[in-house]
């Protein structure tokens, strides 16, 4: 979760707390992307702990800003790659998967002090709670059903084809992603957690022999609330926050995706210990053979190791809020809240290691 909420749901004004000029912004939008005229009022999404996120509203239409954190702010290596969320995105507009229309990218930090990326504003809902409150049973599966569909369909775009061929690294994805994660947990370590030690140290070693087989984009915080979906169906309009996408495996996103099965409802919007059944929200295992369907993917045997490692990346993102909450950096209200929840996500991981057949 580079975001503990949507960064797509729910504003509040930004006038008076830019940070950058307005003006700058609206002459740039006036040249780069078509149709635009202003004047721009913008107000900032609330949710969120990474990349800053606006509503940019004209009398004509609104659109969305996302954007690199504040100067100020210390950015921790290959963090916040705005450039790769817009590339994938616009990759993606022509495949089976929803995703917002992209219309320009700003590099030149000259412009506004930051890079930042205009996209189209989807008008839709974000749904926060797992459990579905207010729903039928009917409704909830019908939403568990097209969450599956969508990342099925992720699972199975040919990213050669799209231009994303050097997207990610080829080979050795587990391996490199531990490595990665260990690094951004080290430079973020606020405290010990002996947990992240003992996996920093096993996880290496217990990488499935038949982990390195398969490629696909994965989008890297697949969950519930980063979707939009249409105001009254089933129906996902836009999958958003492209941050932590790249070529990887497709267990590693998939893992991710059902962690919400296992945490506990609370600032990571699990849905351990509830009744599913009762909810019409499938068990596990049947969500997991609907994938199995669609991709044409079985998951094999080191289905523990997929969820050890997918907690113990999110738990080193946690750790990443909580160095920012200690830096004074953090965007979100909440974020000292969910910066905690690296200690038991970390335990929750190793717990879940030593379970992987060996």
């Amino acid at each position: 979760m580079s975001n503990a909420s949507s960064a797509f749901a729910g504003t509040r004004p930004a006038q008076e707390t830019l940070g950058f000029d307005l003006g700058g912004l609206e002459a740039w939008m006036a040249r780069h992307v078509e149709g635009f005229a202003g004047p721009l009022t913008v107000e900032r999404f609330s949710g969120g702990q990474s990349n800053p996120t606006y509503k940019l509203v004209t009398p004509r239409q609104a659109y969305v800003m996302r954007a690199k954190p504040a100067p100020k702010a210390k950015l921790l290596p290959s963090a916040h790659a705005i450039e790769r969320e817009f590339r994938v995105t616009a990759a993606l507009a022509d495949t089976e998967v929803p995703v917002a229309r992209m219309y320009a990218l700003c590099e030149d930090e000259a412009v506004i002090g930051r890079a930042f990326y205009i996209m189209e504003f989807v008008n839709g809902r974000v749904l926060w709670d797992p459990a579905l409150p207010g729903m039928s049973n009917s409704e909830r599966t019908a939403i568990y059903d097209e969450m599956n569909r969508v990342i099925a369909a992720l699972h199975r775009v040919d990213y050669k084809a799209i231009g994303l061929a050097d997207y990610g690294k080829p080979g050795n994805y587990f391996f490199r992603q531990i490595e990665r994660w260990s690094r951004q947990y080290r430079l973020s370590e606020t405290e010990s957690i002996p947990a992240m030690d003992a996996l920093i140290a096993s996880l290496p070693d217990r990488i499935p022999e038949e982990a390195e087989e398969q490629v696909c984009i994965v989008h890297g915080d697949y969950r519930l609330d980063n979707l939009m979906f249409h105001p009254t169906e089933p129906r996902v309009l836009s999958l958003l926050d492209w941050e932590l996408s790249t070529l990887g495996h497709p267990m590693a996103d998939f893992s991710y995706h059902c962690m919400s099965w296992h945490i506990s409802p609370g600032p990571l919007r699990g849905m351990g210990g509830v009744d599913r059944a009762n909810l019409g929200i499938p068990d596990e295992a049947l969500y997991r053979r609907a994938y199995e369907q669609r991709t044409g993917r079985r998951i094999g045997g080191n289905w523990n190791f997929y969820l050890a490692f997918s907690m113990f990346r999110t738990a080193g993102i946690l750790q990443g809020i909580m160095k920012r909450v200690v830096d004074g950096t953090a965007s979100s209200a909440q974020a000292l809240e969910t910066g905690k929840l690296a200690r038991p996500m970390a335990a929750m991981a190793w717990k879940y290691l030593q379970k992987q057949a060996r």
